[in-house]
């Protein structure tokens, strides 16, 4: 018969089901961290260019969801904080279109 105490301690399949699920998250939480930075990227690119208005906005407004993805993720695994919004992108932006004119 099967002590309290014994039927308490979660199994090696609990046990790998919780690895498997931390390791999807950490993927996707990667994947999405990598998206930001492609976006944040070609944001910069665009300011350093010929500046399109609608074509920033876009890219900004994309920028803005991936980061908002990135940080509910990091919420939800307690991970380290999550990288900065897209307005420090901009300003970076900005001085960079201002230092190359």
């Amino acid at each position: 018969m099967i002590s309290r105490a014994q039927s308490r301690q979660p199994s090696a399949r609990h046990g790998r089901k919780v690895h498997e699920g931390d390791s999807e998250a950490r993927r996707e939480l990667a994947r999405a961290e990598g998206d930001y930075q492609r976006l944040r990227l070609a944001y910069l690119a665009l300011a350093q260019g010929e500046p399109n208005e609608v074509a920033m906005a876009m890219v900004g407004a994309d920028m803005e969801r991936a980061n908002a993805l990135v940080q509910g993720l990091r919420r939800i695994g307690q991970w380290s904080p999550a990288p900065a919004s897209g307005r420090p992108a901009r300003r970076e932006a900005r001085r960079l279109a201002e230092e190359s004119a």
